[in-house]
């Protein structure tokens, strides 16, 4: 067994796709191959076939582009100070945590939170309406009055029931499924979103 190397430069790592690519080895074997020397400081997959699709396009530079101003060995600090951003406002979109934090490139932003804080994009859980404490009451007060017409008339009571289906109409434009998007773990539990309010 091997000892993995920490802390390396980003350089170091494109040096080594470049040297795979260049034996025609596939990106997921690559990955394999960085994560197992590298280990938690490896590259993403997606990161590997990105660089990849450089050198393929006769772009051989493994040094970071002076002009970029970008920052590319991303600190934990910074990667706290994305997610503080993400949980100050969990609707953002990664166009608009870029702009709050300019110093980098929107694809590695979308890997820090994706990759390294694990966040997703999910919907809130659709449910029919917003009930507010008057309808419960309403609701609570016209099932009293059922069941006590039940119990003095019993089945006969029963006969003169007629049923039907709801119809809900909106007076308002409910919030969008993509609007109400927010980065969440997988884990965390889904925020509830009323289709309408009556």
């Amino acid at each position: 067994m091997f000892k993995k190397i920490e802390n390396p430069a980003a350089c170091e790592m494109r040096s080594v796709i470049r040297f795979f690519n260049a034996k025609n080895m596939k990106p997921a074997e690559i990955h394999c191959q960085l994560c197992d020397v590298y280990g938690e400081h490896a590259m993403s997959n997606s990161m590997v076939r990105g660089r990849m699709r450089l050198f393929n396009e006769e772009c051989e530079n493994v040094r970071d582009d002076p002009q970029s101003g970008w920052l590319t060995v991303v600190s934990e600090d910074f990667v706290h100070a994305v997610e503080e951003k993400i949980r100050e406002n969990r609707r953002f979109t990664v166009t608009l945590l870029s702009l709050h934090l300019a110093q980098i490139s929107r694809s590695l932003l979308h890997e820090i939170v994706t990759d390294k804080l694990k966040f997703r994009k999910l919907c809130a859980h659709w449910v029919l309406k917003l009930l507010t404490e008057e309808h419960k009451l309403k609701r609570h007060s016209s099932v009293l009055d059922l069941l006590t017409r039940y119990s003095e008339e019993g089945d006969n009571f029963l006969r003169r029931v007629v049923t039907g289906d709801e119809t809900c109409v909106s007076h308002t434009t409910p919030e969008s499924k993509q609007q109400s998007m927010e980065w969440r773990h997988t884990s965390s539990p889904k925020k509830t979103k009323f289709k309408q309010t009556t």
